[in-house]
């Protein structure tokens, strides 16, 4: 199955299955448009495309990625697990001994299968059949929402955020929020940890201004890249040509020398000016399900706006999980399984709970042969990317289904005793972490959920589970059947 190479041959490949749904009636940005999606997103429901959207002209679609399937269709597979099956084979080969993930990740770019997918620079592209500069460059253009009764204002929320480093020209796409101030400028949500980041703090340390393009669609897969925990030696648009199986095509943005997704609905272009003051921004409802609360950040001065001459808008919604976002999520804990289990062996499966939102509780099964082990891959996680954000790890013995936190919960809550199976640290926090001690610096707590083994101190038996005899438990389900008491799908 060929992935989508833009929105609308995702848009084309959902409603072919059913899973978009169309909406004439006239909506409002402000508020309402939040409120509809929250609803959908909650009851499993389907991709919308808002078709009449109060002060402009062009459509709104939401909850693209609202699914598994649809998040699958996305990256062009019938299941999530088969991107990592293709990461796994390109993992099997010798590798830069130590172990560590930087040096794992490090090969990647240098792989032939991953070389082949380099994006091409294309002389043009749909993304710039209209090119509007100066006081035209408006985004009063794009139906860009009010989410929440509390936030600041309207935000682009599903934005790839393309920069270059100063000194070396290299690319890095990013998620990042954008608050409208006005119709040319906006916030400029940059997290210190981001590749965005620390573009700025080069280019301010080289007093220059730092150009910015944010592309808004283009094909799936390059939006899911731009939120995906990739090392900064894997370029976003590589790693979602190797998703899509062939090169992003790329074209040079019309105000700057930044290469831009040429299949994308639209392109802000502009610069951030690291000698401006910073601007308040926020607060905005978001993924945790609270608030983030209002900070300084730099603004965007907006150049120029190009589009496709039929252009829609992409957008999304965050707040009390689960949400669109919890399915992103689920790709990057799906496909990046095999590089975890390349730099911990002994790991069978993790998971990341909608209820933690991401960083605040992550399951883990290991094979558990030596004592210590869960507290080795305690420490071994927090020192990878973002998992280092982890703020509650439980680690669990490999049998168990980590996908089922019901299941996962009860083995280790039978398993542990606290004061000797619970280990605290400290390390950094996700800038949206809000009970953090301070600011990016929080407490961790690690839970060894697994069996206690004689070298860990523990003498006395561990009992067994309890089972039903095999035999005994088909013949009872078999009468049952007969007696309606269960259906034959059970």
């Amino acid at each position: 199955m060929q992935a989508p190479l833009n929105m609308r041959q995702f848009v084309k490949a959902l409603e072919s299955r059913g899973w978009l749904k169309r909406v004439s009636e006239e909506v409002d940005p402000f508020l309402e448009i939040t409120a509809l999606s929250d609803a959908v997103m909650k009851a499993g429901g389907p991709a919308l495309m808002f078709e009449k959207v109060k002060g402009v002209s062009c459509p709104l679609a939401i909850n693209l990625f609202g699914s598994p399937q649809r998040m699958a269709l996305a990256l062009g597979v019938e299941h999530l697990d088969e991107v990592a099956g293709r990461l796994r084979g390109l993992l099997e080969l010798e590798l830069p001994s130590g172990g560590l993930w930087s040096k794992l990740l490090s090969v990647l770019p240098k792989l032939k299968e991953l070389k082949a997918f380099a994006p091409q620079k294309v002389k043009s592209a749909p993304c710039q059949e209209v090119v509007l500069r100066g006081e035209q460059a408006s985004l009063d253009l794009l139906p860009i929402l009010t989410c929440w009764p509390q936030d600041a204002g309207p935000f682009i929320t599903l934005p790839q955020v393309i920069t270059a480093d100063p000194d070396t020209g290299k690319h890095n796409v990013g998620m990042y929020r954008l608050q409208r101030f006005d119709e040319h400028t906006t916030g400029m949500h940059w997290h210190r940890h981001k590749g965005g980041a620390s573009h700025y703090r080069r280019a301010k340390e080289l007093g220059q201004k730092l150009p910015v393009a944010v592309a808004l669609g283009g094909a799936p897969a390059s939006v899911y890249a731009a939120c995906a925990p990739l090392p900064e030696n894997l370029p976003e648009y590589m790693f979602s040509g190797f998703l899509l199986r062939r090169p992003v095509e790329l074209v040079q943005a019309v105000t700057s020398e930044l290469l831009v997704p040429a299949e994308a609905e639209v392109i802000i272009e502009g610069y951030v000016d690291p000698a401006e003051p910073l601007r308040v921004e926020g607060p905005f409802g978001d993924h945790t399900g609270y608030y983030s609360l209002a900070d300084d950040y730099p603004v965007l001065h907006v150049t120029a706006v190009t589009h496709r001459k039929d252009y829609l808008y992409p957008t999304t919604i965050v707040g009390i999980p689960p949400m669109e976002d919890y399915y992103l999520g689920m790709a990057t804990e799906r496909i990046f399984l095999p590089l975890l289990q390349t730099v911990l062996p002994e790991v069978v499966d993790y998971h990341m709970p909608a209820e933690g939102v991401f960083h605040n509780l992550v399951f883990v099964s290991i094979k558990k042969d030596h004592p210590g082990q869960a507290y080795k891959v305690m420490n071994a996680l927090w020192g990878q990317g973002q998992m280092m954000f982890a703020k509650i790890l439980v680690i669990v013995d490999a049998d168990v289904d980590v996908q089922d936190p019901q299941r996962a919960w009860w083995e280790a809550l039978n398993h542990i005793d606290p004061q000797r199976d619970i280990l605290f640290s400290k390390g950094p926090a996700d800038v949206l972490d809000h009970a953090a001690q301070l600011p990016c610096l929080h407490s961790k707590m690690g839970i060894d959920g697994t069996k206690k083994l004689p070298g860990e101190g523990f003498e006395r038996p561990w009992p067994e589970r309890i089972a039903m005899d095999p035999e005994v438990e088909r013949a009872a389900l078999a009468r049952l059947k007969a007696w309606g008491l269960v259906t034959p799908e059970k």
